[in-house]
């Protein structure tokens, strides 16, 4: 098990014994965030059990059901104690809402409104919406957040506001992005806007600051008058963070843009940084033992691995970056870590794995499609989902081999959900539960 996968094990186990105080019946959720359990894409062996490598839609094999979604939203679905939790929003962003699902039965429990703006920023492309960032479930909260539209706490039982910010703001050029990450009592929330950019930790319990970090990135994009070009363009990003243990410590790793950074997790203090060429960073840090892989993303996006350990500080561009890999990667979707193995998909549909310690190519395939989701992995099989609803599961490992392609009648941009043998995928309009 990597550190990675340790860190928010042990959190989720804290969690559940904190919850199991007062609940002897719920367990913890199965996949609480935009990544897993694992953080990771990783499907853990209870929640993969049976789950379907083949699916169609017209003759409904596989498909135990589907719902029609009002509302826009990318946000990936995220599962626990029956019920499937994900965001939407208006068109307009006017609105943002949350959806509540029966997992069995695919009922609509809640659909409520959450945040109303009056006058949202306009989104300036069709490749975003206002309801992009995953929510994160616990056993007794759900958190959702649209960026500087609003962050909450929610019950679980029945969708009320437990808390809410509405006072912590950006300018996110695009919409937003980033999801919220729990560490310990903390719930961490990541702004890379083109007038301000910073990471932010509350209080989980009641929604006040615990800290806020500046990034100190030297954007170099300065004009004769001292403004940021493109109207700060060049300074937004839409990544979300990974904990990682260095030296005891745990850290919060996030990319930017110009630069990634390793943060104390528990005070905000940064601790190491390296720069790179990329901005609109999406993709989240990938783990292998004592190597993040980051992606710097936009066009062009570099793959970069740093080596972490106690010597990791300050700027580490000159003695931790063990390779970078300058072109051909994924621009938008997370790369997958697994078993000293680097999968990932780039926009235009090439499958790729690299090995994580030297950076060398293994494999690449062309299996077709345009890809924003990030794939998944249970049972030593990658789910890739792409905008035309295609799912290529393609067998991990030193050899490309695909296993088999299924297609819906929509695409997908939201990451699939998986928990308890069964896929939970959001595509444009509709959501899927997909399990024998």
């Amino acid at each position: 098990m990597s550190r990675l996968a340790f860190v928010f094990c042990l959190m989720f186990t804290v969690s559940l014994a904190t919850a199991s105080e007062t609940s002897t019946t719920q367990k913890s959720p199965a996949w609480p965030e935009r990544g897993g359990p694992l953080m990771n894409g990783i499907v853990p062996a209870g929640s993969a059990k049976n789950l379907p490598v083949k699916w169609d839609e017209e003759s409904g094999l596989n498909v135990a059901w589907k719902i029609a979604l009002e509302d826009d939203g990318y946000a990936s679905p995220v599962i626990g104690n029956g019920k499937v939790w994900f965001t939407s929003a208006t068109t307009d962003g006017k609105k943002q809402f949350i959806y509540v699902i029966d997992e069995s039965t695919g009922k609509v429990l809640h659909h409520k409104l959450i945040f109303e703006n009056e006058d949202p920023e306009p989104l300036g492309n069709n490749v975003n919406t206002y309801a992009s960032p995953t929510c994160v479930l616990e056993n007794d909260a759900v958190y959702v957040h649209f960026g500087t539209y609003g962050t909450a706490r929610l019950d679980p039982e029945t969708a009320e506001i437990v808390w809410e910010r509405r006072d912590i703001r950006g300018k996110h050029f695009r919409g937003p992005g980033s999801s919220p990450i729990i560490y310990e009592d903390s719930l961490i929330l990541t702004y890379d806007c083109i007038d301000a950019q910073f990471l932010m930790s509350l209080n989980k319990k009641t929604g006040e600051t615990n800290w806020r970090v500046d990034r100190s990135t030297d954007y170099d994009d300065l004009d004769e008058n001292g403004k940021p070009k493109r109207n700060g363009d060049l300074r937004k990003a839409f990544g979300t963070p990974a904990l990682v243990e260095v030296d005891g410590k745990t850290q919060l790793l996030s990319v930017g843009s110009r630069a990634a950074f390793g943060y104390d997790a528990k005070t905000g203090k940064e601790l190491w940084t390296i720069t790179h060429d990329g901005y609109n960073a999406a993709a989240r840090p990938a783990l292998h033992e004592d190597i993040v892989v980051i992606n710097s993303g936009g066009r062009g996006a570099s793959m970069i691995a740093v080596r972490l350990d106690k010597t990791t500080v300050g700027n580490v561009d000159e003695t931790h970056v063990l390779w970078n890999r300058p072109r051909g990667n994924s621009r938008l979707a997370t790369p997958l870590l697994y078993e000293g193995l680097v999968y990932m998909v780039t926009d235009n549909g090439v499958a790729i794995c690299l090995d994580a310690v030297t950076g060398e190519e293994v494999w690449t395939n062309r299996i077709g499609g345009t890809f924003v989701a990030s794939p998944v992995l249970a049972n030593g099989l990658l789910y890739l989902c792409n905008e035309e609803g295609e799912t290529s599961i393609v067998k991990a490992g030193r050899e490309f081999q695909l296993v088999s392609k299924n297609h819906l009648e929509e695409g997908m941009r939201a990451s699939p959900g998986v928990a308890n043998g069964a896929l939970f995928l959001r595509t444009f309009h509709h959501l899927y539960k997909i399990s024998k």
